[in-house]
């Protein structure tokens, strides 16, 4: 037992090394020059160490160790840093051209408008008579015919494009992001990597034929290629908490690893040929499915792994963990700021110092095996749940249950479909890829049942109070099940407090997704959600209903839909790209088949649109005169003109109206002069309900209001907010016209619907009943 805790305490040293390591690396990744941080830490080192040398003591040691490591991550920012320097000296921002050589060392990834980014090393840089060489990190975009022009190359391509420089991003690893207008040369990487290429290339050809979405399942599976994965099944894999079975995880290297180290067990090899035989089949599995750096430190993390199980020794495990974490952030510091790093490294700990000691604990009530089983994701699910709700603020109850059903299918499905890729005959290749469909048939059906049960994704908060929350309950959890015998008291708080939890989340639940549609208007045509200061407005027409921005918030959002018992909707318009508006997108990723959005910037809004397409949405962006429908309303823009500029002014303004249906005007963001400009090129004729712009703020245009003439006019503002919204003036203009107001600061959400007989009502959360509202006459469509 002595041994044993002696061990534990010198498996903190290297722990502590490794934090003091990210701690500086994220530091350094942040500041504008890190050769200072660089010069200091050296210093220190050297200090320390000299410390040591005169009282030999452990801590010295540790801390001289932990200060060198730390020293030697930030002077690998330092380098790069003088490298952008050299690259600055290009003026590369202020618009000149540029002519790059690159080598691709990356996948190429589609975007929606059929382009696509890259990252790669360039190797030469010229902006006119100026010439730069070297090895410098470069992401590069291109557009539909760029993209096409490199329909031969990948990873290991050496390719030639002409563009100009984009700002990088704040702590990003690329010295040089481009916007490449033309691809002068792509050729098809050659060696090595083209025959790794093909490999790729006839395992998706394989599965053609076979049905979705197993088909598509089995190259992600195998070799982590999603591209011929339908969105509907991806974003059921990312609810359902099982992507990391597709994203080559470390997950998907433990179960190649552990197939090859079975194997050589049953060839009766010796401990070190099996560990060294498996650690070859994970450096030919990292090659095959593109080392790019999320495989290379799944691969890592994997090994870790597999050297603490192999040896029998946890504390062993997190001391080569640590020692492993450390050398990544030195070759590789932006890791740092990698939530997927932190996710792999948070995960394979759970692993080692978890997962034995929750089976020890499920053994009371179950058989060992199931017990391990159950043990293994769900420690993972412990330790990550805290940092996965600062992405994606909700709680997955049935994820656990998930990776139960989905992991027996997992292994088979990945060691059939690494085979098929590696199958010389077309024969062989196929019934490989056949038999591995089978298995990823059952993930795929795993991952859809499980998304589908809407009870199932608890919201939670998504700031650091949240995780920290969950991190209390999750700790708890681990404390009632391991049930330590020293700490009876403990256990049975422990206990108790998982117990509450639980209690409240399914309580939660149930009042989401069952009582709460009952507490609102069945009627309902048109709904403002209450999501602070920011605008989500929803329309319904029949079973088809309609999502008018999103609020800034993706919880509060998510709350909203719930209540009014919406789980699919067939239009989400954003108005514009502010935050107030779009910040909720989150919530219904994966939940809408198109998009309609105005005018965007390079950049964040670009990337937005781009993860709503992954998830299966069509795009368009929207320009006066279009038109749509959506179940039995019509909908026309009014706003913006062709060529508008990103912002407010560029909202995207829609005329709504049809049989049975209240005329609804939705204004966005609009400012006056906006506004008078809508008013001199549209029709306006009066409505029974407006969309307040801009949250009532002063900017409006009281001739527009008055033309409007709305019955009721919804506000969707946030309380005590420090714009003073809505304000005196917008309310004034309001009352002149007779418009009876709704406002979520003070009533919560708000509802609008119109009876067979043509009366209008309005419903309010925290007000009074229903108030009956005088509908004026409505004229037809524009």
């Amino acid at each position: 037992m002595s041994e044993r805790r002696a061990l534990r305490r010198r498996a903190l040293r290297p722990i502590s090394v490794a934090v003091t390591t990210w701690g500086f690396a994220g530091l350094a990744t942040g500041l504008p020059d890190a050769r200072v941080l660089a010069l200091v830490l050296a210093a220190g080192a050297g200090l320390a160490a000299l410390a040591f040398l005169g009282r030999r003591h452990a801590v010295l040691a540790v801390a001289t160790i932990a200060v060198a490591c730390a020293a030697a991550s930030v002077s690998s920012v330092a380098f790069v840093d003088a490298v952008r320097e050299q690259v600055d000296a290009l003026r590369v921002e202020g618009g000149r051209q540029l002519v790059l050589e690159l080598t691709v060392t990356g996948r190429i990834d589609g975007t929606p408008d059929g382009g696509a980014w890259f990252d790669a090393v360039a190797t030469e840089v010229r902006a006119g008579s100026v010439q730069l060489s070297g090895d410098i990190p470069a992401r590069i975009g291109v557009d539909a015919e760029g993209r096409r022009a490199l329909a031969e190359a990948a990873m290991g391509s050496e390719v030639e494009v002409v563009g100009r420089a984009l700002p990088a991003e704040p702590g990003e690893r690329a010295v040089l992001v481009v916007r490449a207008e033309e691809v002068a040369r792509a050729a098809p990487p050659g060696g090595v990597w083209g025959w790794l290429e093909g490999l790729r290339s006839r395992l998706v050809a394989s599965t053609d034929g076979l049905p979705q979405p197993g088909a598509g399942l089995v190259p992600g599976l195998a070799v982590g290629d999603t591209s011929s994965l339908d969105a509907a099944t991806e974003t059921a894999m990312t609810v359902s908490s099982l992507s990391h079975l597709t994203a080559v995880s470390g997950a998907n290297c433990v179960i190649v690893v552990g197939a090859a180290f079975a194997l050589l067990a049953l060839c009766r090899a010796p401990r070190g040929a099996r560990i060294v035989g498996a650690l070859l089949v994970l450096a030919g599995f990292v090659a095959l499915v593109t080392p790019e750096p999320s495989v290379v430190r799944a691969a890592a993390m994997a090994s870790v792994a597999l050297l603490a199980l192999a040896l029998g020794r946890p504390a062993v495990g997190i001391a080569v963990l640590s020692l492993a974490t450390t050398v990544l952030l030195i070759v590789d510091p932006w890791l740092s700021r990698s939530v997927g790093f932190a996710l792999s490294a948070a995960a394979t700990a759970a692993l080692l110092v978890l997962a034995r000691p929750l089976a020890a604990g499920l053994e009371r009530w179950m058989p060992r095996a199931l017990a391990l089983a159950i043990a293994v994701p769900a420690s993972a699910q412990l330790v990550c749940g805290p940092l996965i709700v600062l992405i994606d603020p909700h709680v997955p109850l049935l994820g656990i249950v998930a990776n139960l059903l989905a992991d027996p299918a997992a292994a088979p499905a990945t060691i059939a479909g690494a085979l098929a890729a590696i199958a010389p005959f077309p024969w062989l290749q196929d019934g490989l890829t056949a038999l591995a469909w089978i298995p990823a048939s059952w993930i795929a059906a795993v991952a859809h049942t499980t998304a589908g049960i809407s009870a199932q994704n608890i919201p939670w908060p998504d700031s650091l109070l949240g995780a920290g929350l969950l991190g209390l309950v999750g700790a708890a959890v681990f404390v009632a099940v391991v049930r330590p015998r020293r700490l009876p008291r403990t256990a049975a708080l422990a206990a108790a407090a998982s117990a509450v939890s639980l209690g409240l989340m399914l309580g939660q639940s149930a009042v989401r997704t069952v009582a709460g549609p009952l507490t609102v208007p069945a009627p309902w045509q048109v709904v403002m959600c209450d999501v602070g200061q920011g605008d989500a407005t929803l329309w319904r027409s029949g079973a088809a209903i309609a999502l008018v921005d999103t609020g800034p918030d993706p919880a509060a959002l998510t709350g909203c839909l719930e209540k009014f018992g919406v789980e699919h909707l067939d239009l989400v318009v954003l108005t514009h790209f502010d935050l107030d508006h779009v910040g909720g997108a989150a919530a219904v990723l994966g939940r809408t088949d198109l998009v309609l959005h105005g005018p965007t910037d390079e950049g964040a809004d670009q990337r937005l649109l781009e993860r709503f397409a992954a998830t299966g949405a069509s795009l368009t962006q929207t320009t006066a005169g279009m038109t749509g429908t959506l179940g039995a309303t019509r909908w026309q823009a009014l706003h913006p003109p062709p060529r508008a500029e990103p912002g407010n002014d560029a909202s995207v303004a829609l005329d709504i109206a049809g049989p049975g249906f209240p005329r609804t005007e939705m204004l966005g963001d609009l400012g006056e002069d906006a506004q008078e400009s809508l008013l001199r090129r549209a029709d306006v004729t009066p409505v029974q309900v407006v969309k307040v712009a801009h949250h009532g703020s002063a900017d409006q245009d009281a001739d527009l209001y008055r033309r409007l003439h709305a019955a009721i006019g919804l506000i969707g503002v946030g309380a005590d907010n420090r714009y003073g919204h809505p304000t005196a003036s917008l309310l004034s203009i309001l009352e002149s016209t007779g418009t009876t107001v709704g406002r979520t600061d003070r009533d919560g959400a708000l509802a609008v619907w119109m009876d067979e007989q043509g009366r209008l009502s309005l419903w309010r959360e925290n007000g009074p009943a229903v108030d009956s509202v005088r509908s004026p006459t409505s004229s037809s469509p524009r």
